[in-house]
Formats: structure tokens, C-alpha cells, sequence
């Protein structure tokens, strides 16, 4: 008896950590809901040019971080324009001119795309006569001009206010799908806070979970103001892929204390958010999601302009977290968990329960419906 196998590829590109971490999330889940899905995670520039692409990330990570004015104008002024189709062409020319082969040896039912550059490219080789179905996964709480791209046969969004943003940009509500957005399976799993806590060598007490992104962008200030209670509460500080922030930390006297833990990238973080109390963190649409699966109380710090302002916002909007806009901030919710920590731990144990008619695995079953659909159209 043959076994029909079907080919997910999900592409993405390497400008902050959000939008990989969601293709593989992604990846994760197809694989669990059916053994029969093969798929194939790629950075598409960074897979075709791998000198170039890595050098154009770094930056643009340089200029998020010493010229935000800059990316916040920048963001503004295309919020409403699409990648045009000039533009498309010069980034197949420059970066993508081999996709059609890759595409061609890996043979995809359907073609996922978890960052706005490697759809559009993909979308000029649909006007050229591509047939393979294409879903874009917008990784934010916010939709910007550079996801609308009209060849997307199906858009999977976090909320009913994105889907109303693309439909006022003039895409057919029966593309759009609300299936929030993906975070890997391990994130909504609960597994024994003991056993945690004995394999990373930590306490049982008030734990905050401090991360600054897969970039690791700390805000220092902050991060001083919360050694300050080391006495009575536990830090975990996530330097993500930052050495030059884990290093200085490391020799800054201020963390060089019994109940602060320094930790360097992992991919171990759905732990860490499981026997923490509270999330410190910027608002990247993945973590926030993250956060969300495990019901943690988040603390927003360094919005970048655009994206991370919506997440934000909308976060505080739901009741799920809040900026620090003041010193007074971090020193209430450091009294909370030192003076009222039963009361965080219960309050978290109702979201919990809210949280519980969330289904994950909704993007990936999504996404199987249209590979579903693909092989009946073949």
C-alpha cells in the first residue's frame, strides 16, 4: 500500500530570530500532526548566497540598534506600499535567481513563507507560471504594506485585527485565516517546574526570565534596576546570540550573585518560561506568542518602531503585559512577587485556563488542508 507523502518547504529570512523560529515552529507541528509531511526549513538568502545575505542582516541589525528614528520613518513611509514589482525583480536578480531550481529538486505541494522578501520573490515566479499554492504566516500583531502581495493563496494572521487590515488593503476575506501564530509544541506542553529546576541548578522562588531577543538586546538600565533585588527574587538574563553583552554581564559585579543566572543562546526556553513568574523582555511577536502559550505576566522594554509598537500594544491591550515607561514599574512587580507571590501564581493559573481553548495547532492544520487540497487539484 503506497503512502502519499507530502512536501511542506517553509522559507523565511534571517532578520530577527522571530520569523525562523515560527517556520520551524511550524515544522514541528505539521511533523506531529502527521507522519506522512516531509518538510525543509530554509533562510532562502542565506541558503543561495551565503556570503552576501549574512553581511546585509548584520546590517540592518546595526542600524535597528543605533538608528531606530531612522527604521521607525522608514516603516511609516511603506506601511501601506507592497514590495513593488521593480523591486521584486532587483531582489531575484541579486539574491534569488536560483529559487526556481530550488523549488524545482524539492518539489513542494505547498510554499510557506514566514517573512514578507522570500513571498514576493516567490509571488514573481507564481506570475511566471509557478502552480504551487503559496501561505504566508504573518509573524506580528500588525500588518504592514510589505505583506500584501496578491498571489498569496492563503494568509494565516494572529488576530481578527490583522485580518481586518489586509481586507481594508483588498484581500479577500476567504484567503484569510485567524489561527494565531505559531510557537513549536513544546510551548504549550507543562512538564514537572522540579525537574527544571534541578537540571539548570536554580531555587524554588519568585523567578523573572529576562531576554532581549535572538539578538540579545539587553536594555542595561533595566536590567541593573533588577540585580537590586537579587536578595529576594531569582533572575534568569538571556543573552540570546549577544557574547559581548553575556561577556560584560559576566564581569559586571552587580550580576555575580547566587541567585542570578547568566545564560547564553538555548533553545531550551519554553523551560525557562515554565518555572519563571515573570517574562522581561521586548515585544517580538514570537515571544510575546511564546509568553502567551505559558500564560506568563510580560513586562515590555525597547519597542523597536513598527512591528514591536503593535505587539506591545496589543499585549497591554489584552491584559497580558505592559511597557516599562518608569522605574515605578519594575519596583511594583518586584514587590508583588516578593510580598504577594501567591497572588501572581494564582492569577497566572486562571490565564492558564483562558488559554486553554487556544488551539496550537491550528496554523499547521491550515496549512495541511491546503497541502490536502494541492494533491486533489494534481
Amino acid at each position: 500500500m503506497n503512502v502519499t507523502k507530502y512536501r511542506v518547504l517553509l522559507l523565511s529570512e534571517g532578520f530577527g530570530s522571530g520569523h525562523t523560529q515560527a517556520a520551524y515552529a511550524l515544522s514541528s507541528s505539521l511533523r506531529k500532526i502527521s507522519p506522512n509531511i516531509q518538510t525543509r526549513v530554509l533562510e532562502l538568502g542565506s541558503f543561495l548566497n551565503p556570503k552576501v545575505a549574512p553581511l546585509i542582516i548584520t546590517a540592518y541589525k546595526k542600524t535597528v540598534i543605533s538608528q531606530p528614528k531612522l527604521i521607525r520613518m522608514m516603516y511609516k513611509s511603506q506601511y501601506k506600499k507592497s514590495i513593488n514589482r521593480l523591486a521584486t525583480l532587483a531582489l531575484h536578480r541579486i539574491f534569488y535567481t536560483h529559487t526556481h531550481n530550488v523549488i524545482r529538486q524539492l518539489r513542494p505541494d505547498v510554499i510557506v513563507c514566514t517573512h514578507p522578501i522570500p513571498g514576493a520573490v516567490i509571488a514573481r515566479l507564481k506570475r511566471l507560471g509557478l502552480s504551487v499554492p503559496l501561505c504566508m504566516v504573518i509573524t506580528d500583531y500588525d500588518a504592514h504594506g510589505t505583506w500584501v502581495i496578491p498571489e498569496v493563496n492563503r494568509y494565516l494572521v494572529s488576530t481578527d485585527g490583522v485580518r481586518s487590515k489586509l481586507q481594508l488593503r483588498g484581500i479577500e476575506s476567504s484567503r484569510i485565516y485567524v489561527t494565531g501564530i505559531p510557537v513549536h509544541p513544546n510551548f504549550w506542553e507543562h512538564p514537572s517546574k522540579a525537574e527544571i529546576r534541578h537540571r539548570f541548578g536554580l531555587k524554588d522562588m519568585p523567578t523573572v526570565l529576562v531576554m532581549g531577543g535572538g539578538w540579545g538586546m539587553a536594555d542595561e538600565s533595566i536590567s541593573s534596576q533588577l540585580t537590586g533585588y537579587a536578595d529576594n527574587v531569582q533572575f534568569l538574563f538571556c543573552f540570546g546570540s549577544n557574547e559581548k553583552s553575556y561577556e560584560r554581564a559576566r564581569q559586571d559585579r552587580r550580576f555575580n550573585h547566587e541567585h542570578i543566572h547568566l545564560i547564553r543562546y538555548t533553545k531550551e526556553i519554553d523551560k525557562l518560561m515554565e518555572v519563571a513568574d515573570l517574562l522581561v523582555t521586548k515585544p517580538g511577536g514570537m515571544t510575546c506568542t511564546e509568553g502567551l502559550a505559558k500564560a506568563i505576566p510580560m513586562l515590555f522594554y525597547n519597542a523597536l518602531p513598527g512591528q514591536e509598537e503593535h505587539n506591545s500594544q496589543y499585549f497591554t491591550e489584552q491584559g497580558w503585559g505592559e511597557p516599562i515607561t518608569s522605574p515605578g514599574i519594575v519596583h511594583q512587580w518586584m514587590n508583588l512577587l516578593i510580598h504577594d507571590y501567591e497572588a501572581v501564581v494564582t492569577q497566572r493559573q486562571l490565564k492558564l485556563e483562558q488559554i486553554d481553548r487556544y488551539n496550537p495547532t491550528e496554523c499547521a492544520r491550515s496549512i495541511m488542508d491546503m497541502v490536502e487540497q494541492s494533491k486533489v487539484l494534481t
